[in-house]
């Protein structure tokens, strides 16, 4: 028998546990899990209730900046040190691949806010402006190519 989930004040109460569980760090997918509901009947509910999907999105801007702050504590996390004394190379690697991860994550899950910009544009409250367009012909440079063809034809 398919398990039927409650409407209303109860199904607000189970989408503020899985906000709650992405503001630490899950996933959504991972969160519902946690809750015990499965994803595709929370992604029902946000596809339902405007309000719901306006909360989902504010928990995943805030589960893009536990990453990003989770990227920052990783980087700046001191390296174990080695039998020798020295510093781990396979924990400096571990750490890079950690950091490495998450900004491909953050990177394809906020691209406008954590994504590498590769145009030049403008918005609609900020428009690029071409305040002014200049041709400059360089007099010198054609002043050589007469001189060198000048020559050729002397010769």
């Amino acid at each position: 028998m398919a398990r039927t989930y409650p409407q209303s004040i109860e199904r607000r109460q189970i989408a503020d546990k899985v906000f709650n569980e992405m503001r630490q760090g899950l996933s959504a997918y991972k969160a519902c899990l946690k809750v015990g509901i499965p994803q595709g009947t929370f992604n029902g509910w946000l596809n339902e209730d405007a309000a719901l999907a306006e909360d989902y999105a504010r928990a995943r801007e805030e589960l893009h900046e536990f990453i990003a702050a989770e990227i920052v504590a990783i980087a700046d996390a001191p390296v174990p040190s080695n039998d020798k004394g020295g510093l781990d190379p396979g924990a400096i690697q571990k750490q890079r691949l950690q950091v490495d991860t998450r900004k491909w994550l953050l990177s394809k899950l906020a691209p406008k806010k954590f994504g590498d910009k590769i145009e030049l544009s403008g918005d609609a409250a900020n428009p690029l402006k071409i305040e002014r367009i200049e041709r400059v012909v360089v007099g010198e440079v054609i002043e050589q190519r007469a001189l060198e063809k000048k020559v050729e034809d002397d010769a």
